[in-house]
């Protein structure tokens, strides 16, 4: 018999040939503490078993699981079909190559209501195909678990933009959606809708477990990272309207963290040396058009302290070979 209990939360699942992974992650999300779920599964083209995997579990759970097959549109794609098939209040993403702990959604629908919350924040754990911890990405460890944007505004620039780590109040989506075919689209799209809320709320749990896949590790880094700009630009747009567009100093912080250091990050593993030259003038000019200092970019403050200093020794010689404009010692290097 099929419950007919309203779900609190609609949990957006886009899969595309994930036949290895797909059960592990069903599986966390049919043992939720939290009952009142709809968890729904975006086939988007999958050429291999994964349709039939799919179909086990909606025949298992049918009080749980609504199932749609689509053809391939990409990641933004799977996931906006998954928005207009959504009917709870609440939005959660879960990729379907990861999972996540047993009570994630119950705990976050709690303090969704508890504080009214717009956006809820879980910590992410970096995990290898062995179930073996590789990072710890803690989100917000210097705020409350209740947040006043107006108040505590940092957060927009200290934030990192995972959409699977939150939970969202479905009318945040009422005019927004992933963009399609990009690259980065959370960077895109999950700013955008910061800044229509606020109220946010956080819990220090590591709940999503992130799947590190030794395919996806050694993947080329291409133009595509241009996207990031792209993205950026997109969000600035937004910014300008938003009931936030007095407080600048946020901005620039965003400007630096995601069109700088995120880009740079990527930049760090493009091979071929024509795109890396002209990814970097893309870079200049993006920091140019900005008026973005070196001075400033160096200084930049995440979670109240200097963000450059603690990183690992690596990643902190290459941005300081960067910005000391050694791109071709860099070169040798990577």
């Amino acid at each position: 018999m099929v419950n007919t209990v309203p779900a609190k939360i609609s949990i957006i699942v886009p899969v595309y040939n994930v036949e290895n992974y797909l059960a592990k992650c069903l599986d966390s999300l049919m043992n939720q503490t939290l009952s009142s779920i709809e968890v729904v599964i975006v086939n988007d083209g999958s050429k291999d078993t994964s349709e039939k995997i799919i179909q086990e579990y909606a025949k298992a759970f049918p009080d749980k699981i609504k199932a749609y097959n689509k053809e391939n549109g990409g990641l933004s794609d799977a996931r906006n079909f998954g928005i207009d098939h959504a009917t709870a209040e609440y939005i959660g993403f879960v990729d379907s190559d990861d999972y996540v702990t047993a009570d994630m959604f119950e705990e976050m629908l709690a303090l969704a209501e508890k504080h009214g919350a717009e956006m809820v924040i879980c910590n992410i754990q970096k995990v290898d195909e062995s179930g073996n911890i590789t990072q710890k990405l803690k989100q917000l460890p210097n705020m409350s678990e209740k947040i006043d944007l107006e108040k505590n505004f940092s957060v927009f620039s200290d934030l990192s933009y995972f959409a699977c780590n939150k939970l969202f109040r479905k009318e945040l989506f009422t005019q927004k959606r992933f963009k399609k075919a990009v690259h980065f689209e959370d960077i895109q799209l999950i700013p955008q809708l910061l800044l229509e809320c606020k109220t946010l709320a956080q819990t220090q749990k590591f709940h999503y477990q992130y799947l590190e896949r030794t395919d996806s590790i050694t993947k080329t880094h291409t133009e595509k990272g241009l996207d990031i700009l792209r993205a950026v630009e997109d969000v600035e747009s937004a910014f300008e309207k938003s009931q936030y567009s007095s407080k600048e100093k946020e901005l620039k912080n965003f400007q630096i963290l995601e069109g700088v250091y995120t880009f740079l990050a990527y930049l760090a593993y493009v091979k071929d040396k024509k795109t890396f030259y002209e990814m970097s003038n893309q870079l200049g000019v993006f920091i140019k058009k900005r008026n973005l200092k070196i001075k400033d970019i160096l200084n930049y403050t995440r979670f109240g302290r200097n963000y450059i200093l603690y990183l690992p020794l690596k990643k902190k010689i290459f941005y300081l070979l960067y910005f000391a404009g050694q791109k071709k010692l860099i070169r040798k290097l990577i």
